[in-house]
């Protein structure tokens, strides 16, 4: 069963990796970077930061900092407990993918987990005064995750378990916020 699981995985992988277009390489390669989502991470900052003073913005980015490096973490755990190459390290696939060759593990995929993360949280955080907020972030969690199978760094399954553990991760510490928050501001 489990065979059969991990090579439709590696199929859809190819199937979606092979969709791609050589015009379009430079935009998911955009996309998968992390730097480039600094402008959209500072505006969401600043949106939630409004109206709660020096010691609230400080208490949030804490509470922001946390859950990045919580997340990061345990991505990082599993990594290395289930020792699933990448699809770009692993012999038999990397030869049949579009883009290049890579090292290291990838289940899960962190770019998948930490944006999910960051999608909930502050998708929870801005609901009450940014309803169409959702229609924004969601795209872009989802983008992010289809980028690292784009660029064969991760199969399907990675980026789908990192976007579970991400939106779990991301629902817990807006409950910690919320739970502590009276106890900080």
């Amino acid at each position: 069963m489990l065979d059969a699981i991990l090579e439709l995985d590696r199929d859809l992988l190819l199937y979606l990796n092979h969709l791609g277009q050589e015009r379009w390489d430079a935009f998911w390669f955009a996309m998968t970077n992390k730097i480039n989502s600094i402008p959209l991470y500072a505006t969401i900052l600043f949106l939630m930061g409004r109206g709660l003073g020096k010691k609230g913005v400080l208490f949030l980015v804490v509470v922001i900092v946390t859950m990045v490096t919580f997340t990061d973490q345990i991505t990082n755990l599993f990594k290395d407990g289930f020792e699933r190459l990448r699809p770009c390290a692993q012999q038999g696939v990397v030869e049949l993918l579009r883009l290049g060759e890579c090292s290291g593990f990838g289940f899960f995929s962190g770019h998948s987990s930490n944006s999910m993360a960051a999608t909930i949280f502050t998708i929870l955080m801005l609901r009450s005064r940014f309803k169409n907020y959702v229609f924004l972030m969601i795209p872009w969690s989802l983008m992010m995750g289809y980028s690292r199978i784009y660029i064969g760094k991760h199969y399907p399954l990675d980026v789908l378990c990192g976007w579970a553990f991400g939106a779990l991760s991301g629902y817990l510490f807006y409950k910690i916020y919320k739970s502590l928050k009276p106890r900080f501001i």
